[in-house]
């Protein structure tokens, strides 16, 4: 039974690409939508825009160096960076189900900051999945991989959808049609 759009909410971060369509979609459906943002942040969403105070962004912050080795990549210690992975543990706490588009890598991480978006929602234990550009496929993380899955459906109320900015026509298919498949 597909959920009321009406009771829906999606939490994203209104960015170029796969956030911009994640909020696209959710107002054609009649979603309510939340852009977390802070200043300094370029955003292509500005329905639903919640700027974030440095106080509030300080209680998601996390360790570079932690979040490297997590993602066996080497981090930039800039500030608005800083803010950017800040911001997503925001959307990622906010939804009870993630939803990214990129790519997954062999060591079963996402491709960019996208990444962190996924490895913070393993952390949370929070149902997951991820749209591989490169594979055309859907993904669902379970125990401790991915596994393919044909067709996921937004099954709770507050979920996040998050991505690429270099969003594909593969990417923009899966994102429309997970939204049809939800709330048709």
């Amino acid at each position: 039974m597909p959920l009321d759009p009406k009771e829906c909410i999606l939490y994203s971060g209104g960015a170029r690409g796969a956030e911009e369509l994640f909020g696209r979609m959710a107002e054609r459906q009649g979603l309510e939508e939340v852009n977390y943002t802070f200043e300094g942040h370029q955003m292509e969403r500005q329905r639903g825009q919640r700027f974030l105070t440095q106080e509030e962004l300080n209680l998601k912050d996390v360790s570079m160096t932690y979040v490297s080795k997590l993602m066996n990549r080497n981090y930039s210690r800039a500030p608005l960076f800083r803010k950017v992975l800040q911001s997503i543990c925001w959307m990622v706490s906010s939804g009870n189900e993630i939803f990214v588009v990129g790519s997954v890598q062999e060591d079963k991480t996402v491709k960019g900051g996208t990444g962190w978006a996924a490895e913070f929602a393993k952390l949370c234990n929070k149902p997951l999945f991820c749209f591989d550009q490169q594979r055309d496929s859907w993904f669902h993380w379970i125990k401790d991989t991915w596994e393919m899955v044909e067709k996921p459906v937004i099954s709770h109320h507050h979920f996040t959808g998050t991505g690429t900015r270099f969003l594909e026509d593969n990417g923009r298919k899966a994102i429309e049609e997970l939204f049809t498949r939800s709330f048709t």
